[in-house]
């Protein structure tokens, strides 16, 4: 994917949106706009068809909406290599921890700037979580105890955790703390490519689809407080 420009998906019920996202990141030449959905149902086929790489997604949109669609897409194993990057605003966080659960990679502010949004796709893009530590800190503390209904049980999530080794444990509270994997490597004095490994273990162990989710589970399991962020 180097060489290659990032495609990406518009997912938004309003047309001013849909064009300026479009506007804002033809201007990237390494970003390529491939379709654009007005609802989440007409989002979730066109990334069937197109399999873009990453998939801006809005949450409040008819047929569909944004959370449910996001479900779809990273539930759907023929779009494993696609991944979403929900477009929200501060005043709705509940939706955001929603969209996290059902396999979003992050999230970006409606109101970023032009360069923001290039990053913010870049990094999901990559298969980085984009997640802001200041926003993390009020999901978790208002939000993670009253979605425990539609989290695992303590007991199932300590025994996630505990199938994982010291360094796997280690690695886990590094990517919880927004680390990418260059980081990770350098603070641990390990390669990338063996951060990546251990990554996918965790991940497999887990149950995780992701990186975001890996940062929900290491919250929820205690391994690291929102004020450790």
């Amino acid at each position: 994917m180097d060489a290659a420009r990032i495609r990406v998906l518009i997912a938004d019920d309003q047309e001013l949106v849909r064009s300026g996202y479009r506007a804002i990141l033809g201007t990237y030449p390494d970003i390529e706009v491939v379709g654009a959905a007005t609802d989440g149902a007409e989002a979730v086929q066109m990334a069937q068809q197109l399999r873009p790489d990453v998939v801006l997604m809005d949450i409040r949109m008819p047929a569909l909406d944004g959370i449910a669609a996001t479900r779809d897409i990273t539930g759907n194993p023929i779009l494993a290599s696609t991944h979403v990057l929900v477009l929200t605003t501060f005043d709705i966080d509940r939706y955001v921890y929603d969209a996290l659960s059902a396999g979003a990679s992050g999230f970006l502010l409606k109101d970023a700037d032009p360069d923001e949004i290039a990053d913010a796709v870049r990094v999901v893009a990559r298969g980085d979580a984009l997640i802001q530590p200041s926003v993390m800190k009020r999901l978790i503390r208002d939000f993670a105890a009253s979605a425990q209904s539609g989290s695992a049980p303590a007991a199932e999530l300590r025994e996630r955790v505990e199938s994982l080794t010291d360094r796997e444990r280690e690695i886990l509270v590094l990517v919880a703390r927004g680390l990418a994997n260059d980081r990770i490597g350098e603070q641990l004095f390990i390669s990338p490519a063996t951060v990546k490994t251990h990554l996918a273990r965790i991940m497999a162990k887990t149950d995780s689809h992701d990186r975001a989710q890996l940062v929900m589970l290491a919250y929820e399991a205690g391994l690291v407080s929102p004020g450790a962020a």
